[in-house]
């Protein structure tokens, strides 16, 4: 069966909600039936949306979306998406990245992002610490979430062991993993080589 659009997604949640899309700060276009598999140019016409919530579909591919001039929360959990891009057009806005849950190995296509506090990509195939201390070159970065992720380990270790290796990654950091750092986590981050 194939994917729902993006257009006939909107038109749906404007007769749920009521509002018209174009002029909501938060559109929410989770858990669709049938799935919307591909974002495309009708999410254009949301120009005055802060928060777009696209989690729960069947996404493969970000897509540049240059008229979203105000968005600050783009949440793109729970898809198939590969690889950071398309972020070029949003990132002088873009505070907050929600994409957890999907196949992604590489932390590339960040860098436009220059306003980027919070970066939740827990559950993805992260397997290099190389890969997180691309996260440093962020200015804004001060939260992310690496649970789930190779970096850590099997799952029944403590995250809390990975905490000064992030640390020492990605030092601007206030928070990892829903926990503020602490004085012995950055003290054993400088520890380490």
């Amino acid at each position: 069966m194939p994917g729902k659009l993006c257009r006939d997604a909107i038109r749906e949640w404007e007769a749920k909600s009521g509002e018209t899309a174009a002029e909501a700060k938060e559109v929410s276009l989770i858990c669709q039936q049938p799935y919307i598999d591909k974002m495309d140019n009708a999410l254009d016409t949301l120009e005055q949306c802060e928060k777009l919530s696209l989690s729960t579909n069947q996404i493969d591919r970000i897509i540049n979306l240059p008229k979203l001039k105000q968005l600050k929360i783009l949440s793109l959990g729970r898809n198939n998406i590969k690889r950071i891009v398309g972020l070029d057009e949003i990132g002088q806005t873009l505070e907050q990245l929600w994409i957890s849950y999907n196949q992604i190995e590489k932390l590339e296509g960040l860098n436009p992002c220059i306003k980027l506090h919070t970066l939740f990509i827990s559950n993805n195939r992260i397997r290099s610490w190389d890969e997180v201390g691309k996260v440093a070159q962020l200015p804004e970065i001060k939260n992310v979430n690496f649970i789930g992720n190779p970096i850590y380990g099997p799952a029944d270790r403590d995250r809390s062991e990975n905490w000064p290796m992030v640390t020492k990654k990605i030092p601007q950091l206030e928070s990892i993993d829903g926990k503020m750092i602490s004085a012995s986590v950055r003290q054993a981050a400088d520890a380490l080589d």
